[in-house]
């Protein structure tokens, strides 16, 4: 199957993009440069397309209930235009994506990945009881404006988004539109998601890249980012065969659920969070200054593979390489050390605390 194209494809290809394909599309992997596009979303606002992820709705009278049967969240304290980060599990506990879901009105919007949207949608409408309906929103673009500056741009443009906290959304006139937009991202720094007709795409695209905070940024970026943020990616530290105790995300597991359950995966879940897994995700300083990329293999003292680096990379900010990797428990110690193999070296590592670099997001109470 060829590559489809997105609804900003030829504005990126304008504006100088390097396009790759991602997802069964084809998109910007980076305009200047990875390193440059970075340090500018760093300590500036970035503009990124992320129109291939599936944007859904799921309505009708039961939904919360239908809902509540697929994922481990406690979707009945969850106020409306309140985000919450959540996981859609197999019966065994592993996870077939991570999303984000909103109570919006009569409604729940859900974000699902790109490479797993349509396998989600099938699962999700299977379960899906009679009079709750499910509707993949084709019509509609996203876009992630991520950045310590990022407010200043967009205020400029839907005054009131200001007013908007950490995983919190509205709707908004932006270029005269009618867009979603909630205060989340992928990044760790403060910033906007904004969802909005795919036929304006290109004339609001235009408009939020001409602030002058504001520059169009790659996939490149996005994945430096998201690794120096300590932000999982699914398909690469993500999938089936994991769950959410060992990939650390326990607190996606709502305190009401984990007592209660009735969600897919249960009995398991809730053995590993009394228990503890028999392994995790931690984050890794690599020592040098070549990365270790995913892939790579964990090996214990005999030299034997024991688990994997599943994401790993240069950090821009820091400097030096990092990485994220599945150890056996007795290894997620932090400050513990870690061997690497890759390519037939040998690489020292030790187990740090995530996120690498400080998450900063705009937090109710915060300050500018």
């Amino acid at each position: 199957m060829s590559d489809l194209s997105l609804p900003l494809d030829s504005w990126h290809r304008r504006r100088g993009a390097r396009m790759v394909p991602f997802a069964g599309y084809q998109m910007p992997i980076q305009y200047e440069g990875i390193i440059a596009e970075h340090r500018w979303t760093r300590e500036s606002a970035g503009l990124f397309d992320v129109s291939h992820m599936g944007q859904l709705i799921v309505a009708g009278a039961g939904a919360e209930a239908a809902l509540e049967s697929l994922l481990p969240a406690d979707l009945s304290i969850l106020k409306e235009g309140r985000l919450r980060y959540s996981l859609l599990l197999t019966e065994e506990g592993g996870i077939i994506d991570d999303l984000m879901v909103t109570r919006r009105g009569d409604h729940f919007y859900l974000v699902v990945n790109g490479a797993t949207k349509h396998g989600d949608i099938a699962h999700i409408e299977a379960k899906l009881p009679a009079g709750v309906v499910l509707d993949h929103m084709k019509e509609q673009a996203l876009l992630a404006l991520q950045g310590p500056k990022a407010v200043d741009a967009l205020a400029r443009l839907a005054p009131g988004v200001e007013a908007l906290t950490f995983m919190t959304g509205g709707s908004f006139d932006l270029g005269g539109a009618t867009c979603w937009i909630s205060r989340s991202g992928y990044t760790g720094e403060d910033g906007f998601e904004i969802s909005l007709p795919a036929a304006r795409a290109e004339e609001i695209a235009e408009l939020i890249a001409g602030q002058p905070e504001v520059k169009p940024i790659g996939l490149g970026a996005r994945d430096s980012l998201r690794l120096e943020a300590g932000l999982p990616l699914y398909g690469h530290d993500l999938d089936t065969d994991t769950t959410p105790v060992e990939a650390d995300l326990g607190f996606a597991i709502s305190k009401r659920r984990r007592e209660q359950g009735g969600f897919p995966g249960w009995h398991r879940i809730a053995k590993e969070l009394a228990d503890g897994p028999i392994r995790k995700r931690v984050g890794l300083a690599v020592e040098g200054r070549q990365p270790v990329r995913e892939g790579a293999m964990v090996v214990d003292g005999d030299g034997d593979e024991v688990d994997k680096v599943t994401s790993g990379g240069f950090s821009p900010s820091l400097e030096t390489p990092i990485a994220m990797a599945y150890v056996p428990a007795a290894m997620a110690v932090e400050g513990g050390a870690v061997r690497l193999a890759s390519r037939g070296k040998i690489f020292e590592a030790r187990v740090v605390p995530t996120p690498f670099v400080p998450h900063r997001y705009h937090r109710k109470g915060a300050g500018k």
